[in-house]
Parts: structure tokens; C-alpha cells; sequence
């Protein structure tokens, strides 16, 4: 039977797999290993920036996939589901990392800290780097769908400061106009 998963698991559909791992077909679930592995790997690859923290999260996610693989419906493709599967992963790993911080106590500590004197900046956490780099790609991708006037409105609007008036001088447009294309524009980034 493992000879014939090796030299036709290429022709196998991802659903007839699935099925065939969920009865405890190991040959199965590697023929998966192997045709998501690439895809996963990348994913990882593009979110964490050590190597050894790829391959320990790439394993982790194949661990992953094989126990809950029982509980894919197959409403989505299983790609879909593997690399949401990897999503959810990588950010478990950057909760579990979070270490409890302990204020240091001593006479040669501010008791308050003053909001106008600039303080010592830190490095996001890996976490919120992850985050950040996800909202970047949802953003990137609803700002393709934005048309030109929204994005041009947009620009001017929330990154050069100017006001609606302003706007619809230049523009020669009516405030309501812009007001309503800005909002539309707004819907459709907060959307991702």
C-alpha cells in the first residue's frame, strides 16, 4: 500500500488523504508532508527571521496538522487550512515567549515617569512584529482594491495632514463629496 502512495501521491486529492491519515495511514500523511512542507516552510520563513525558530515552528505546525487533521471539514481548501493552521501556530509561540517582567525597585528609580521627557525606546516584541507584518499585508492588499480618487483623497487626508476644505478647493470637488469618497475609502481598509 506504501508503494502505491509513493508512486501516485502526486495524483491524490488532498481530501482523499485527509481521509486516508484520519484512519491512521502514515504513508498518507507523509505524501501531505511533502506536497505542504515547501509552502509552510516559506510562510514561517517570512514571519520569523531565525532559522532555528523556522524549522522548530515548521515541525511544531506539521505536529499540529497531524492531531487536528480529524477536525478539517473541507469547507476551504486544505491549503487554506494548513498555513491558517501555521498562522495560529507562530502566534502561540510568540505568547508562549513572553516573559514576566518585574519592575526594578531601588532609590536610583524615577517614582513617576513624565509623559513630556522622551523615555528609552524598545524593540517590539516578536509577536507584535508578527502582528505588524500581518496588518501590513491585509493593508497592502485593500489598498490594490482602493480606487484612484480614494487613494489620492486618502493620501492627502490621513498622510499630508490637509483638511477636508482644503481638499476640495484643490480638487475643485464638494466637501461631501470627499467627506463620502474618504469614507469609503476608510470602510474599505478597516474591512481588512
Amino acid at each position: 500500500m506504501a508503494a502505491a502512495h509513493a508512486t501516485s501521491g502526486s495524483l491524490i486529492p488532498d481530501e482523499e488523504l485527509v481521509g486516508q491519515v484520519v484512519q491512521g495511514d502514515g504513508a498518507a500523511f507523509q505524501i501531505l508532508y511533502d506536497r505542504y512542507f515547501g509552502r509552510v516552510y516559506a510562510f514561517v520563513q517570512r514571519r520569523l527571521r531565525n532559522r532555528a525558530d523556522v524549522e522548530e515552528t515548521v515541525q511544531e505546525v506539521f505536529i499540529n496538522v497531524f492531531s487536528s487533521i480529524g477536525s478539517y471539514r473541507g469547507e476551504a481548501p486544505l491549503a487554506a487550512w494548513v498555513l491558517g493552521l501555521s498562522r495560529r501556530t507562530i502566534a502561540s509561540r510568540f505568547k508562549k515567549k513572553r516573559h514576566v517582567t518585574v519592575p526594578l525597585e531601588g532609590d536610583d528609580q524615577p517614582h513617576h515617569i513624565d509623559p513630556l521627557v522622551p523615555t528609552v525606546r524598545r524593540e517590539p516584541s516578536p509577536l507584535e512584529h508578527y502582528e505588524c507584518g500581518e496588518r501590513i499585508e491585509r493593508i497592502q492588499l485593500a489598498a490594490r482594491q482602493l480606487s484612484h480618487e480614494q487613494r489620492e483623497l486618502f493620501e492627502l487626508h490621513h498622510l499630508q495632514n490637509r483638511s477636508i476644505q482644503e481638499i476640495a478647493r484643490t480638487l475643485e470637488k464638494s466637501e461631501d463629496s470627499v467627506k463620502s469618497n474618504l469614507y469609503r475609502a476608510r470602510k474599505l481598509l478597516l474591512a481588512r
